[in-house]
C-alpha cells in the first residue's frame, strides 16, 4: 500500500523540487563517476576514463573532433569529462552537442544518458528556476536512454536516482523505481539487487537495504563493484546522519576491509570517529582516505582540517583548511563553513 502523500504549500512544493533535483544532479553525477566507462567503446578511452587521465582523453576526443565534429564517441567522452568536473562553463558548453548528437541518432542510447546526466548537473548548479525546468527534460531523455538499450544499466540507474529524489510533482515515483528494478531482474540479476537496495533504503528499511547489496555478486564486473561499493558508503552515511553510530560502524568497517585502496571507507570512519570524540583515531583514518582512490570525491581535508583542530593543532589544522579551499570539485556549502572557520581563527 502506497503512503499517503502530505499535502504541502506551493512554496514548499517549489522549496522541495529544488532541493530533490539537486540530489538527483548529486546522485546522477555520483552514476556517472562509477559506471559511464561502459559508454565509450575505445578500450584505451575507457581505460584513460576510469584512471582519471582526464587530460589524455581530452586530447584524443579533441584530435578526432578535428577530423569529423560530429563524432560521437568524442562529443559523449568530453561529455563524460564535463561531469567529472562539474565546472559550470564545461557543462554548458558540453550540453549542445550532446543534444546534437541525440537529434542526430535518435537511436543511440547513450547520447540521451548523457544529456540527461549533463542536465541534472546544469539543474543543481543553476538555482531553483532552472531546476524546475529541467526535470522535465532530465526524467524524459534518462526514460528514452533505457527504453532504446534496457541493459545499459547506468541509465536505468540514473533514473531511478531521479524517482526516488524527485517528489511527485516533478516526477519522481517509488513504484517506478521499483518498477525499474524488477525490469533487470531477468537479464542484469545482480544489477537488480543494487537497485532493489536503493528501493529499501528510501524506504528506510536499512536491514533489507543491507542484505540487498551483501548479496551482490559482481564477478569482474568492475562497474557493478563500485556500485555495491557507493550502496554501502550511502547506506552507511544515512545511518551516520540518523546517529546511529553502532550500526554505520560495522559498514563502514566493512568497506575498509573489502575496499582498503578506496577511500570511502576511511572517510566514512574517520567522520564518525571525529563525531564520537575520537579524535586521534579520526586523523589517522582521513590521513588515509587522502592518499586512497577516490579522494577527490569525497570532503577529506574538511573533515581533517576540523579533526586537527579539535585536537589542538591550529597550525596544521588551519593549514589543511587552506588546502581545502583549493579544491576545485568542493561543494559550495563545505567551501562557505570552511571559509568561515578560517575567518574565526584569523
Amino acid at each position: 500500500m502506497r503512503r499517503p502523500q502530505k499535502r504541502r504549500v506551493p512554496v514548499m512544493r517549489v522549496k522541495t523540487v529544488r532541493l530533490a533535483v539537486l540530489a538527483l544532479s548529486v546522485g546522477l553525477s555520483l552514476s556517472a563517476s562509477l559506471a559511464q566507462a561502459e559508454v565509450l567503446k575505445d578500450p584505451q578511452w575507457r581505460d584513460w576514463l576510469e584512471a582519471g587521465k582526464s587530460a589524455e582523453l581530452e586530447q584524443a576526443a579533441q584530435t578526432r573532433l578535428k577530423s569529423d565534429p560530429e563524432d560521437s564517441q568524442a562529443v559523449l567522452a568530453l561529455g563524460l569529462l564535463a561531469l567529472e568536473s562539474g565546472d559550470a562553463k564545461r557543462l554548458e558548453a558540453a550540453v549542445k552537442p550532446v543534444q546534437a548528437c541525440a537529434d542526430r541518432q535518435p537511436a543511440q542510447a547513450a547520447c540521451f544518458y548523457v544529456l540527461g546526466s549533463l542536465q541534472g548537473v546544469q539543474a543543481m548548479n543553476g538555482g531553483m528556476m532552472k531546476a524546475i525546468s529541467l526535470s522535465g527534460k532530465i526524467k524524459d531523455n534518462l526514460s528514452r536512454a533505457v527504453e532504446l538499450d534496457p541493459l545499459l544499466f547506468d541509465a536505468r540507474d540514473a533514473l531511478q536516482q531521479f524517482y526516488l529524489m524527485a517528489p511527485g510533482i516533478a516526477g519522481g515515483s517509488v513504484a517506478k523505481a521499483r518498477d525499474l528494478a524488477q525490469a533487470a531482474q531477468a537479464r542484469q540479476p545482480e544489477h537488480a539487487k543494487l537497485l532493489r537496495a536503493r528501493v529499501e533504503m528510501k524506504e528506510e528499511r536499512w536491514a533489507e537495504a543491507e542484505r540487498e547489496l551483501s548479496a551482490i555478486k559482481p564477478g569482474e564486473d568492475k562497474d557493478l563493484l563500485a556500485g555495491q561499493r557507493a550502496g554501502l558508503y550511502q547506506l552507511a552515511i544515512q545511518l551516520f546522519s540518523d546517529k546511529q553510530y553502532a550500526k554505520a560502524k560495522p559498514i563502514f568497517e566493512r568497506l575498509q576491509r573489502d575496499f582498503p585502496g578506496h577511500a570511502a571507507g576511511h572517510y566514512g570512519m574517520g567522520r564518525l570517529l571525529s563525531e564520537t570524540g575520537q579524535i586521534d583515531e579520526a586523523i589517522k583514518s582521513l590521513e588515509r582516505a587522502r592518499t586512497a582512490e577516490g579522494a577527490e570525491r569525497y570532503p577529506v581535508d574538511h573533515r581533517l582540517g576540523f579533526a586537527l583542530l579539535a585536537k589542538g593543532d591550529k597550525t596544521q589544522g588551519k593549514s589543511v583548511l587552506e588546502r581545502f579551499l583549493g579544491n576545485k570539485k568542493a561543494n559550495p556549502r563545505n567551501l562557505d563553513e570552511v571559509r568561515k572557520r578560517l575567518a574565526e581563527l584569523g
